[in-house]
């Protein structure tokens, strides 16, 4: 299991948790895993979200690896330069 901690406005969609375990082993497993067990996720899923993974943000990374032990934050889609 990732733990995966939800960044302030998408908490709404976890029941308020501020950190949530799920399964997978990419960044595409554990979103669909996220966006599986929360439904509500699931269309801010579509439309794009940021995860950071071990202090690195990524955007569309699918097959980005994630170990039990990582540190994983899901974020709204950070855009910008």
């Amino acid at each position: 299991m990732v733990e995966v901690v939800i960044w302030g406005s998408l908490r709404r969609y976890t029941d308020d948790q501020s950190s949530v375990s799920v399964t997978g082993n990419t960044t595409k497993a554990v979103l669909d895993s996220l966006a599986k067990t929360y439904p509500g996720l699931a269309p801010i899923i579509e439309q794009g979200v940021s995860v950071a993974i071990d202090g690195e943000v990524f955007k569309d990374a699918w097959f980005t690896p994630i170990s039990d032990n990582s540190e994983v934050v899901l974020m709204p889609l950070m855009v910008g330069g």
